[in-house]
Formats: C-alpha cells, structure tokens, sequence
C-alpha cells in the first residue's frame, strides 16, 4: 500500500524536520492526507471524550498536542503548491480543498469540544496558576470557536460546513484560473528594438523567458501579480508599454474558460451568506470583529482620511507628468496609465539628478542577499546565515540556510525561492514549513518566495530597488517566524492578527538605505565601487516622490476589497466592471490614470489568499511601522541593544500576546499616525 511507503508519514529524517521533498511525488499527498485527518479527528475525540472536568491540561493543552502529523502534512503541500503548482499539484488542490475545509469545520464545530473550551474559559479566574501564554491560549481558542460558528444549531452548522467547503473550492478555482491566464498573456516581442530601455541583464531575462517556452530568437514579458509591470519605468516604445499594461488589466477578465468574474461574485455571495448565519452584517463585519481595527467602520474612518489628500497629491503628480510629455514630444498627448512610471522617471531624473535604472549594476541580487539582508541582521540581532546546500528543498532554485543565533545556538533554516517560473503564483511571500513550539520540540523553518526574473546563464542576477525592498519586506516576515518562541504551535511565528502581520516585515525595510547597510551591499557588481554618497542622499531625499501615486493606487484596492465584502446576502452584483467604477468613485479613488494596483479578477490577496476584507492591513499596520522607524533613529539604529529590545518584546512573542499589547511593551505608548501621514506626503 502506498502508505507504507509515504515518506510524509514518517518524521522527517531531515536537520530541523525539514520535509524530504526529494522523496515526495504528487501521488503521496492525498494518502497522507486522510491518514492524518483521521489521526487528528482520533486525537479531538479523546479529548472530548475524556470523562473528567475540562481543565486547561485535559482540554487546552491536549488539543495544542493534536494534529501535529496534520500540520506537518500541510506545511509541506501548501509550501509546494504555492512555489512550483505543477498540474498534478494544481490536481491534489482541487481535491484537497473541500476536504480540508469539512475536517477544519469538524474540529472548529465540534458542540462537545467547544463546551470544554468553553467550561475552561468560564473558569480561568479559578486558575492562578496559568502562565500568560496559557491564559491567553485559552482565551483565543474560545474566541476562535464561537467566531467560527461552533454556538449554532446543528442545522446552521450543516449549512455553514456546505458554505465553507464551497468557498474553499472556489477560490482554489480562482488561483488556478489566475495563474493560468497569467502566463497566457506574457507578452511575446519579436525584436529586441520593442524592448528598447531595459539593461542588458534585463533582456537577456525575456530572451531566456521566451526560450523556456520554446520560442527561441523572441522574447517574452511574464505578468507580476499586480496592475502593470517594473519594465514600464524604462520601455521607451509606448506601443510596448501599451501592450504590457493591456495585458495586466485583461488577466482572468476575457471572457474565456479563466475568467474570474463569475467565480469571485459566487465568492463574495457566499461569504455574505456566511457572515450572515454566524450574525454579522456582513463578511468584512465578521472579519474585522477579529482584528485590532474591531470593525469595518474603523477601517472606513482610516482609509477616507487617507484617499482623499492621496489623491490630490497623485493629481499634482499627474500635472507634472504631463508637462514632462509637452515640454518633451514633439508629438505630446494625454497621460494614460501605461505612461506613468516611465515619465516619472523623468520627472525623478529631473528633480533629484537619480536614474533608477543606473542603480541596477549596484543590487546584484547575491550581494543584497548576504551584504545586505543578512547583514542587517547580524548586526541587529546576532544571528549568522550558513548555507546548507546538503539540504534538499522542493524546487532546484530553492536555497536552505542554517540560522544561529551570536552564542552558536541554532535558530532555525531560512529558505529562499528567487525566481520566477509558470508554475508559480505571482507575488512573493513567507510561509512556514515547519513550525516553533516548544511542546512539540520544533524550531522553525520558513520559507521566502519572490518572483525575479533569472537572466541568461552568463549574466548576474540585478535587482530594481523595487526588488531590494521585496526581499528586505519578505525577509521582516521571515525573522518574524524564525525568532518567535513560544510554548504553543497556535501562537506559532506569524500566527498573529492579519492586520498587525506585516508590521515586523515593514519594519524591515527601513535597513535598506540605512547607511551602514547600504555601503555595505550597494557596490557596483564589476568595480566593488559602493554607491555614490550624494545618489544616496538624493535617494533618501526622494523617499516622499510618487507618493500620491503608489498611495492611491494602494488605497483604491483596499477600498474595493471593502467593497467587495460590505454586500449583504440579498444583494446581486451582475456588473463586475461598474461594480469596481461605482465602489471607486465613491472615495473618490476613480482614476483611469492611476488604476488600482489589484483589479477584481486579479485580486488573489482577497479571494484566494487569506487577505479577505484585509487588504486594509497594509497600511494599517504601516502606522505602527512609520512609530517604530523613528524610535530606532531616536535610539541609535542599528544597534544590538535596539535589535534585542524588538525581538524580545514583539517579533519574539509570536501570536501568544496581544499584538497592541506587544508593541506597546516595546514602545512604551501606543502608536501615533504622524509619522506615516509625513512619510506618504499626506500631511501637508
């Protein structure tokens, strides 16, 4: 039987539990699967079937001790379908989907499992002697629970159970329709005049793009996850521009058998449906019950506030880009949206003397790794990176690193997936393979993945700044997980609220133009030469430029998320396209010029990757990240005093305290948004 040879039911043999993916074949992960849904249904059933008083330690704590082989299992898959969805992965996750839905709502739902963690909540006053990881512990379960649903009937529950399986299939449906129309509308160019801009490194990638795909001689632009593409700011063709923003707007649009449009409204009506049930409004009341905004009114508050200067500030930035083209063409014309990046660059070279794509042959990816990213952190936290090519990982571009801390302690492993490939999902992102728990003996492992395009075999790998930023903001997530210690896997890492989930990784990127940072990575990939001091100056000066812009497209998506799922169960949305126009106008966000940085049908953060009704979360935690930035100036930096303050106190706690309590015991008072209204220009 194959389950006796499937190595996901063994421990892994590997250092640090690291999966064995050199062992692991397609055919391994259903069995497996069902072997550890049943164990894990086996292990609950004994709790609930204990015949003594629920206590923490027959309850709580037996029920952090399950589903250990479960978690394993799911570290593993969710890891590989993410990274390298081969479509006999993409098969597994259409089958898996509505199968883990069912086993998570058996658990969440169970009556007999919630009126122990409910007996031992409505006790915890009685128990003294509970550390405050535990108390809190006991605290989240209960609220999880009862937000899930687990106080309804019966009835309600069966239909919920039907809700959850049906939404979990379809935005498994979404992601495949994405990732499919995404790579159908690469942009194919038959000469490398079309391309006219890029550097050297850059073509080379589209060459190499186009060849993987069997169309030697030619050369092929992939999509990134959002609205546009980073070759904008150099494409001195419009025509070529044109093209490309055309194609990024079309995605999962077109009226084929990928079009999303019909699948993310039975989404967003069945999440409405299931906000009503559990007795909420709607699906973003239910949503932000449970995050530190406490309700969709708050996040309205914040995001009116900020639209409405953001979008004067991208109008004042319109005007200059249109006299730009006046001044310059002999033929000018209006601004459109694929015209943005390119004569900002201008505008940016006409301002601050800065040409970003000269910076290139200073970010060779290597040396922003090791001489930058790594580097911040040794000098912040002590940590040490070591790699262990020794180690197999699930795809041959996927790098291991061993982390320890300054006295050789091991921390854990540090995974770095650079590139591009079709059979990754845009974007990039962290995620765990396996998770810290002292109960279960774990250190952590997690994962990085960006989406770089590689370049020819004999050419360095250059980076944008937009890229450097990507991987110092993935690797904020990354130390987030590999730090946090905590007894219990439910506090695990990032296991924390999604609105607060991406401070640690926005602090990240503050070490970026750090001075002893960027002297130390930032050198000319040929020469050693480091960065000029006054380009480094004028950078730091053109930190505020193009806010309006990337403020208001930002903003415009989170607003639509928002919109999206305010719609009550009784509401029919039949036009997805006045939908998005009616939804934009409304906050004043409806600018052709300056689209939304995540149009509908390629919005997978909202309808098939967890940020439902969260997209808010970004800017939201960026009022804490904009405080912490000036505490480390007003505190010296980088410094190993600062490092150990912030990992101790908030990245080092995990899920297992309140996150505005963490950062308060961090900061010593809660967070004041002044700094990010200076940072994004808004507070003129």
């Amino acid at each position: 039987m194959i389950e006796a040879e499937n190595p996901l039911l063994s421990p892994p043999p590997l250092a640090y539990e690291l999966p064995d993916f050199a062992r692991i074949r397609p055919e391994h992960y259903l069995p497996a699967f069902e072997a550890a849904f049943a164990e894990h249904l086996h292990e609950v059933r004994s709790i609930t079937g204990e015949p003594g008083a629920p206590t923490f330690e027959n309850t709580i704590d037996a029920l952090e001790r399950s589903g250990a082989l479960l978690d394993r299992i799911a570290h593993t898959f969710y890891t590989v379908s993410s990274a390298d969805a081969t479509p006999e992965i993409q098969a597994v996750d259409e089958q898996l989907a509505p199968l883990m839905a069912a086993h998570q709502d058996a658990i969440l739902l169970d009556g007999r499992l919630y009126d122990r963690v409910a007996a031992v909540h409505e006790h915890l006053a009685e128990r003294g002697d509970l550390s405050a990881e535990q108390r809190y512990l006991v605290q989240r379960h209960f609220r999880e629970m009862t937000h899930a649903g687990a106080a309804l009937d019966d009835e309600a529950k069966a239909r919920l159970t039907t809700l959850n399986q049906h939404l979990s299939t379809l935005s498994t449906t979404f992601e495949r329709n994405l990732l499919g129309d995404t790579n159908d509308l690469a942009v194919v160019f038959d000469h490398a005049s079309e391309l006219d801009g890029l550097s050297a490194g850059e073509l080379s990638a589209t060459a190499r793009a186009a060849a993987d795909r069997g169309l030697d001689g030619r050369h092929l632009v992939a999509l990134p996850l959002f609205t546009g593409h980073p070759y904008l700011a150099a494409l001195t063709v419009r025509e070529t521009r044109q093209r490309i923003m055309q194609a990024s707007l079309a995605r999962a649009a077109r009226g084929n058998e990928r079009d999303n449009r019909a699948v993310l409204r039975e989404i967003t009506a069945l999440r409405a449906q299931r906000a009503a049930l559990l007795g909420y409004e709607s699906h973003a009341a239910y949503i932000t019950a449970d995050e530190t905004a406490g309700s969709p009114q708050a996040v309205e508050r914040m995001l009116r506030d900020l639209a409405a200067p953001a979008a004067r500030n991208a109008e004042r930035e319109r005007a200059a880009l249109q006299q730009i083209i006046d001044d310059t063409e002999e033929e000018p014309f209006p601004l459109e949206a694929h015209d943005w990046a390119f004569y900002t660059e201008k505008v940016r070279q006409a301002r601050y003397d800065i040409d970003t794509a000269a910076l290139l042959p200073y970010f060779e990816a290597e040396r922003v790794l090791r001489d930058g990213v790594f580097f911040a952190a040794t000098q912040l936290y002590g940590v040490t990176f070591t790699e262990r090519r020794d180690l197999p990982s699930y795809h041959p571009d996927a790098r291991v690193f061993e982390v320890h801390d300054a006295d050789g302690t091991p921390v854990g492993l540090y995974v770095l997936d650079l590139y591009t490939r079709d059979s990754k999902r845009g974007g990039a992102w962290m995620n765990p393979i396996v998770s810290e728990s002292a109960l279960r003996g774990t250190l952590p492992v997690v994962a990085n993945n960006l989406n770089v395009a590689r370049p020819g075999d004999d050419l360095p790998t250059l980076l944008t700044l937009d890229e450097v930023t990507t991987l110092f903001h993935e690797f904020g997530h990354a130390l987030h997980g590999l730090f946090a210690r905590v007894t219990y896997p439910h506090f695990s890492g990032t296991n924390v609220f999604r609105d607060f989930v991406e401070f640690p990784s926005q602090v990240n990127e503050m070490w970026i133009l750090w001075p002893e940072v960027l002297k130390n990575y930032a050198r000319h990939h040929q020469t050693g030469e480091p960065l000029d001091a006054e380009i480094v100056e004028r950078l730091r000066a053109a930190e505020a430029f193009d806010q309006g812009h990337a403020t208001s497209e930002y903003l415009a998506a989170a607003w639509l998320d928002q919109a999206w799922h305010h719609i009550g169960p009784d509401d029919e949305i039949e036009d997805v396209t006045a939908f998005e126009r009616s939804a934009l106008n409304d906050i004043g966000l409806l600018n052709p010029v300056v689209p939304t940085r995540y149009s509908s049908a390629y919005f997978a953060h909202v309808f098939s990757g967890g940020y439902s009704a969260g997209y808010y979360s970004y800017i939201w935690s960026e009022v804490l990240d904009a405080d912490t930035v000036q505490w480390f100036r007003e505190n010296g930096g980088l410094t190993r005093e600062n490092g150990e303050r912030f990992r101790r106190r908030l990245l080092g706690v995990g899920g297992s305290k309140d996150p505005l309590e963490a950062y308060r015991d961090f900061r010593g008072r809660d967070a004041e948004i002044a700094p990010l209204l200076k940072r994004r220009g808004l507070d003129a």
